[in-house]
Order: C-alpha cells, then sequence, then structure tokens
C-alpha cells in the first residue's frame, strides 16, 4: 500500500513538475513591453474603481491617477461606491475630476451575491471610454501606468489586457510569504498568456474594450458568483475573441496592492478566491488545480505514515525538496522582473505554511459561505 501511494506522489511530482518548467518556458519567451515615455495616446479611457469601505485608501489611489502621464481630456475616474459605512464616497466626491456612483441607490437595498460585478457593470453603463480599465481602491502605481497599458493596447489591439500586480510589503515574514506566493501567480499568468494554454488575471490591473465587454453580454451567466469580475469575464472574451487577450510584461504597468494583514483575511481573501474554481469553464485550469491540489495533499499523508513508516518520510522530504527546486526555476525570472529576488531567501521555510494554505483554501473555498469585507458570502 505504500509503495503505490509513493508511486502516485511521484507522478503527480512529475505532473506538477512539467508544468512549473512550462510556465517558467512561458515565462522567458513572454518579451518584456518597454515603454517609449513621449508616446501620444488617443484612446478615451475609463478607470472604474469599485470601493467599499477604503477611506484609508481611496485618496492616495486617485492622487496617483491625477499624476499619471495621461492626457486628462481622454480619461474619467469614476469610483463606484459599494454600500461603503464609512467616508469613502465623500472623500472621492472632494476630488476634482472624479464621479462618484452609489451602488446602494442603483440596488435599492436588494440582497446581491456579486456586489463588485454589478458595481463594475454599473460604472459601464455610466461611462464613455472605448478602453475600460479596472482597479481596487488600495492600489498604488507609477505615473506612467495607464500610458504603458494604452501604448501596449494601440500597438497590438488586444481585447483585454491583464497587467502586472505585485503586493508591497514591509518584509515580515508573513508579507514575504504572500508576496511570493502572489508572484508564483503572476508568472503562470504570464505564461499561460503567451502560450495561451489558458485564461488567468487580476481584477486590480485589467484592461477590456467596451466592445468585448458588450460582445461576451458582461457579466451574464457569472453575476450569481461573488468572486471572478476578472478570470471567469476573460474566459469569455478569450472565447468569443480568440488570441486576443494578453499579459503585459511591463515595469511601469505594475500595480501595487496591499497584503493581508492578519492570517484570518489571508485566508479569507484566499478561500473567495478558490470559490470560483468549480464555476471555471476552462478545462485546462480546472486540470492544473486539480493536479496542485492533489500533489499538496501527498505531503500530510507521507508525514503521517512517516510516524511509523521511515520509507514514507524519506519520500516526503525528498518531495518537499523537489517541489522546492521546481517552484525556484519559475520564481527566479518572475522575481527578477518584479525586482524581489531577495525575497526568495525565504522561501524554503515559507513551504510549511503554503502546502496547509493550499490544501486549506482549496476545500474552504467549495464549501459554501465565506465572509467578505464585512459579508457573508456563498
Amino acid at each position: 500500500m505504500l509503495t503505490v501511494l509513493i508511486f502516485l506522489a511521484i507522478i503527480l511530482f512529475l505532473l506538477y513538475a512539467i508544468l512549473f518548467l512550462y510556465y517558467r518556458a512561458g515565462w522567458l519567451r513572454l518579451n518584456e513591453h518597454l515603454l517609449n515615455r513621449s508616446y501620444e495616446p488617443k484612446t478615451k479611457i475609463t478607470i472604474l474603481i469599485p470601493a467599499r469601505n477604503e477611506e484609508q485608501h481611496i485618496k492616495n489611489l486617485i492622487e496617483d491617477m491625477l499624476v499619471q502621464f495621461y492626457p486628462r481630456e481622454l480619461m474619467e475616474i469614476i469610483v463606484i461606491d459599494d454600500h461603503s459605512t464609512d467616508q469613502t464616497a465623500s472623500i472621492a466626491s472632494s476630488i476634482k475630476g472624479v464621479r462618484v456612483i452609489s451602488l446602494a441607490e442603483i440596488t435599492g437595498g436588494k440582497v446581491l451575491n456579486a456586489y463588485k460585478k454589478k458595481a463594475i457593470e454599473e460604472g459601464i453603463r455610466q461611462s464613455s471610454g472605448e478602453l475600460i480599465i479596472t482597479t481596487d481602491a488600495d492600489c498604488r502605481m507609477c505615473s506612467y501606468w495607464l500610458l504603458s497599458v494604452v501604448n501596449f493596447y494601440e500597438t497590438y489591439h488586444h481585447e483585454l489586457i491583464a497587467s502586472p500586480v505585485l503586493f508591497s510589503t514591509d518584509k515580515s515574514w508573513f508579507q514575504t510569504f504572500q508576496s511570493i506566493d502572489f508572484m508564483t501567480m503572476q508568472g503562470i499568468t504570464g505564461a499561460l498568456s503567451f502560450t495561451k494554454s489558458g485564461t488567468m488575471c487580476n481584477g486590480a490591473n485589467l484592461a477590456y474594450t467596451r466592445n468585448a465587454f458588450n460582445a461576451v453580454g458582461g457579466f451574464q451567466g457569472i453575476d450569481d458568483i461573488a468572486s471572478g469580475d476578472d478570470m471567469l469575464l476573460m474566459y469569455k472574451i478569450e472565447k468569443r475573441f480568440p488570441k486576443r487577450t494578453a499579459y503585459l510584461k511591463c515595469k511601469d504597468a505594475i500595480v501595487y496592492t496591499e497584503p493581508m494583514p492578519t492570517l484570518k483575511t489571508f485566508l479569507q481573501q484566499r478561500t473567495r478566491w478558490a470559490s470560483k474554481a468549480n464555476k471555471f469553464e476552462d478545462r485546462r485550469i480546472k486540470s492544473v488545480l486539480i493536479i496542485v491540489y492533489l500533489f499538496n495533499a501527498m505531503f500530510p499523508i507521507l508525514l503521517f505514515i512517516g510516524f511509523f513508516r521511515q520509507t514514507s518520510l524519506v519520500a516526503f522530504v525528498g518531495l518537499w525538496l523537489a517541489k522546492t527546486f521546481v517552484e525556484l526555476l519559475l520564481l527566479l525570472p518572475v522575481s527578477k522582473f518584479f525586482r524581489k529576488r531577495k525575497e526568495l531567501l525565504f522561501f524554503v521555510l515559507l513551504q510549511f505554511i503554503h502546502i496547509p494554505y493550499i490544501l486549506y483554501a482549496g476545500l474552504s473555498g467549495q464549501m459554501g459561505e465565506y465572509e467578505w469585507k464585512g459579508r457573508k458570502v456563498r
């Protein structure tokens, strides 16, 4: 029985290793887009910022918007206040050049399961830009952010552009862990985009055309799912416009967001992300998620048996080191792009957190309700 278990674990590792080598190759072959900073854009854009109780962040974000090297006559900034109970709406309203939409007035008190999708949908309905760009209220970016996204759009005419997102950290072990984990996702996102073998993106830095959004019926068909305003929409657009989605590998396009402050909020966030997994129509992503989950599930099983059989403990340690090695093969070039190489010094030790969290988030994401921003979500 133990022999069969170890054989299965090795097979899963080989599949896991092939995936990460494939992702590494895809990331390395994805060309970095270098922005000509004297570029003169022509596209009218709409920046949508869904916000709920973000009074500590909203002003900083809008200030970053207002110092963008982008013609003011070609941009509009819309904050969609999602039933905030703090000063988010009033702070945003007090800043010239920003329009605030109240989601509470639109929904009329109706209980929804996907407030963010409704916020984005309403923002698009009331906007005029050809290119819709979404970000989150706790994000920061450099002054060339918009120019880099639009330069890429006007050069290649993609219908959807996923751009890089990075966690800003205070160098604590917990935030470093989140940063490394998130960088891994970014590397996979870029690789999948280059190879056209799956669809991944993050709504904190996402751009798509009004034409594409309307052509796929917006969030129709996924509007009852709390999460997925990014990846589920991307899949719809990729399906309708094959090979017209892309990842913008450009340092000027990086958006910085804050990691979760506590273990509880971190697990809630990852549960929210995992909750959309069974809603993916993209079978390629589903297959990858199953392989990743099953491989990680081997470790607690081997460790438990290892208390009674030394062979199992040897297999546990060997696979642990092998897992770390293949993940580093991807993370080395990705961390170089994001200028986060030093964080990898903690990578081996942080594996002790990575495996349990993968197992927890994958399971809890499929179990029904979870809490996010003071709401019970299913």
